[in-house]
C-alpha cells in the first residue's frame, strides 16, 4: 500500500532525467560561496505539509542553493523568505522562517509540492523532465484525499498541475493562468486558484508583493469548507 513516506523515499532515489541529476550534483558540489561549509542535499526534493491539507501548494522546481540545498521545497532561499511569512500570517504555517529541515517549521492544513523534483539548469526543466515526474504527482494527488483547494505557483507549475490531471483521465479544458483566477474543476476535483510565483523576479519587481500573496491565500482559505 502507498504511502507519503514511501513515495518521499522513491522520489529522493530517482535518477531518471540524466540532465538534471547531472546539474542537481554539480550544483550542490561546486556550492554558493555563502554556503561552501553546508553539506547540500543534491538529490530530487520530495513534497511535505499536513497529509490532511486541504490547501495544496503547487511549485516549479527547487531552488539551486535553496531546496537543492536544505532538501525541502521553497526552504533556505528568497522564496521562502517571502512565502513562508505569508503563509504564516495566514494560519497555514507555525512559523514565519523556514531555514532548514531541523528549523521546526510545520504546515497547519497546507501540503507544498512541486511538479519537477530536480534543481534544472537555468531554472528551467523541460516538458520532458516535467512529464517524467508526473508520476510522483498522481501519487501524491491520490495520497492527499482532503485537497479542496490547489495553488500552482506560476504558469509552469499550473500547466504542469493541469497535464497530471489530463493524464489521470480527467478532461480538463485549457484554462486561463493569471494571479488570484479561479477555476472550479469537473469530477470532483479541487478547485485550483493560481499565483504568481514567489521568486525573487516577480517579488523585488512588484509583480507579486506581500499584499497580493496575502489576498490569495486569504482567497484560499475562503474557498476551503
Amino acid at each position: 500500500m502507498d504511502s507519503l513516506p514511501q513515495l518521499h523515499a522513491d522520489v529522493t532515489a530517482c535518477h531518471a532525467c540524466p540532465r538534471l541529476v547531472s546539474w542537481r550534483e554539480e550544483v550542490a558540489a561546486t556550492k554558493r560561496r555563502a554556503w561552501r561549509e553546508w553539506d547540500y542535499w543534491g538529490k530530487p526534493v520530495p513534497g511535505f505539509g499536513d497529509p490532511d491539507a486541504r490547501l495544496l501548494l503547487v511549485g516549479m522546481a527547487p531552488g539551486a542553493h535553496g531546496a537543492n540545498r536544505t532538501g525541502r521545497v521553497f526552504t533556505g532561499d528568497a522564496s521562502g523568505d517571502f512565502l513562508y511569512p505569508a503563509l504564516h500570517r495566514a494560519g497555514f504555517a507555525n512559523q514565519p522562517n523556514s531555514t532548514d529541515l531541523a528549523d521546526g517549521l510545520e504546515l497547519i492544513d497546507c501540503y507544498i509540492t512541486s511538479v519537477a523534483r530536480c534543481v534544472p539548469p537555468q531554472n528551467r526543466p523541460v516538458a520532458a523532465e516535467i512529464a517524467a515526474c508526473r508520476p510522483f504527482l498522481e501519487r501524491e494527488l491520490a495520497l492527499l484525499p482532503q485537497v479542496q483547494v490547489v495553488m500552482p505557483f506560476g504558469r509552469i507549475a499550473f500547466d504542469g498541475y493541469l497535464a497530471g490531471l489530463r493524464a489521470l483521465g480527467h478532461d480538463i479544458p485549457r484554462l486561463a493562468f493569471g494571479h488570484g483566477t479561479h477555476h472550479t474543476l469537473p469530477d470532483g476535483l479541487p478547485a485550483i486558484l493560481a499565483s504568481y510565483h514567489p521568486s525573487q523576479q516577480n517579488t523585488r519587481t512588484g509583480r507579486l508583493t506581500a499584499e497580493m500573496m496575502d489576498e490569495v491565500l486569504a482567497t484560499a482559505k475562503g474557498l476551503l469548507v
